[in-house]
Protein backbone atom coordinates (compact mmCIF):
# COMPACT_ATOMS: atom_id res chain seq x y z
CA UNK A 1 0.00 0.00 0.00
CA UNK A 2 1.42 3.28 -1.22
CA UNK A 3 0.92 6.32 1.91
CA UNK A 4 2.59 9.46 0.66
CA UNK A 5 6.43 8.97 -0.44
CA UNK A 6 5.93 5.29 1.44
CA UNK A 7 5.77 1.28 0.87
CA UNK A 8 3.81 -0.42 2.98
CA UNK A 9 3.92 -3.81 2.70
CA UNK A 10 2.13 -6.69 5.06
CA UNK A 11 1.78 -10.05 2.79
CA UNK A 12 -0.73 -12.27 2.60
CA UNK A 13 -0.80 -14.80 0.33
CA UNK A 14 -2.10 -18.49 -0.10
CA UNK A 15 -0.07 -20.91 1.52
CA UNK A 16 0.88 -22.89 -1.54
CA UNK A 17 2.45 -19.60 -3.39
CA UNK A 18 6.22 -20.04 -3.55
CA UNK A 19 5.79 -15.98 -4.05
CA UNK A 20 5.62 -13.13 -6.78
CA UNK A 21 7.18 -9.98 -8.69
CA UNK A 22 5.77 -7.21 -9.64
CA UNK A 23 7.41 -3.88 -11.27
CA UNK A 24 6.08 -0.28 -10.65
CA UNK A 25 6.67 3.50 -10.79
CA UNK A 26 7.39 5.75 -8.07
CA UNK A 27 7.51 9.53 -9.93
CA UNK A 28 11.05 8.98 -11.97
CA UNK A 29 12.06 5.51 -10.07
CA UNK A 30 11.43 1.95 -10.86
CA UNK A 31 11.26 -0.39 -8.15
CA UNK A 32 11.14 -4.01 -8.92
CA UNK A 33 9.62 -5.81 -5.59
CA UNK A 34 9.78 -9.35 -5.02
CA UNK A 35 7.89 -11.34 -2.29
CA UNK A 36 9.34 -14.67 -1.56
CA UNK A 37 7.75 -17.54 1.05
CA UNK A 38 10.42 -20.14 1.49
CA UNK A 39 8.53 -21.67 4.49
CA UNK A 40 4.68 -21.58 3.23
CA UNK A 41 3.72 -18.86 5.26
CA UNK A 42 0.52 -17.49 4.52
CA UNK A 43 1.48 -13.53 5.98
CA UNK A 44 3.77 -11.72 8.56
CA UNK A 45 6.77 -10.71 7.13
CA UNK A 46 10.37 -12.25 8.24
CA UNK A 47 12.81 -9.58 6.30
CA UNK A 48 13.12 -6.64 4.30
CA UNK A 49 15.71 -5.37 2.17
CA UNK A 50 15.69 -2.55 -0.26
CA UNK A 51 18.85 -2.48 -2.78
CA UNK A 52 20.50 -5.49 -0.94
CA UNK A 53 20.38 -3.16 2.33
CA UNK A 54 18.56 -5.19 5.24
CA UNK A 55 15.76 -3.16 6.91
CA UNK A 56 15.77 -3.51 10.58
CA UNK A 57 13.59 -6.24 12.38
CA UNK A 58 9.83 -5.63 11.92
CA UNK A 59 10.18 -2.87 9.52
CA UNK A 60 7.14 -2.84 7.10
CA UNK A 61 7.68 1.12 6.05
CA UNK A 62 10.30 1.33 2.87
CA UNK A 63 10.42 4.86 1.86
CA UNK A 64 10.49 5.67 -1.74
CA UNK A 65 12.88 8.07 -3.68
CA UNK A 66 12.29 10.07 -7.03
CA UNK A 67 15.98 9.83 -8.33
CA UNK A 68 15.31 8.16 -11.62
CA UNK A 69 17.01 4.83 -10.99
CA UNK A 70 15.75 1.27 -10.35
CA UNK A 71 15.74 -0.05 -6.27
CA UNK A 72 15.06 -4.06 -5.82
CA UNK A 73 12.86 -4.72 -2.84
CA UNK A 74 12.97 -8.10 -1.35
CA UNK A 75 10.22 -9.20 0.96
CA UNK A 76 10.49 -12.54 2.78
CA UNK A 77 7.33 -13.91 4.66
CA UNK A 78 7.14 -15.71 7.57
CA UNK A 79 8.37 -14.93 11.56
CA UNK A 80 10.16 -11.99 12.62
CA UNK A 81 14.13 -12.56 12.03
CA UNK A 82 15.58 -10.18 14.39
CA UNK A 83 17.12 -12.58 17.19
CA UNK A 84 17.20 -9.46 19.53
CA UNK A 85 13.28 -8.84 19.69
CA UNK A 86 11.74 -9.33 22.86
CA UNK A 87 8.87 -11.70 22.55
CA UNK A 88 5.60 -10.84 24.69
CA UNK A 89 6.40 -13.00 27.53
CA UNK A 90 9.60 -10.37 28.41
CA UNK A 91 12.04 -13.18 26.93
CA UNK A 92 14.66 -12.81 24.05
Amino acid sequence: RLRGAALHVDPCVPRAWCGYRLTFRYHSSRYELVVENPHGATCGVASVEVDAMLLPGGAREIPLTDDGRTHRIRVVLGATEDPGRETGNGKR
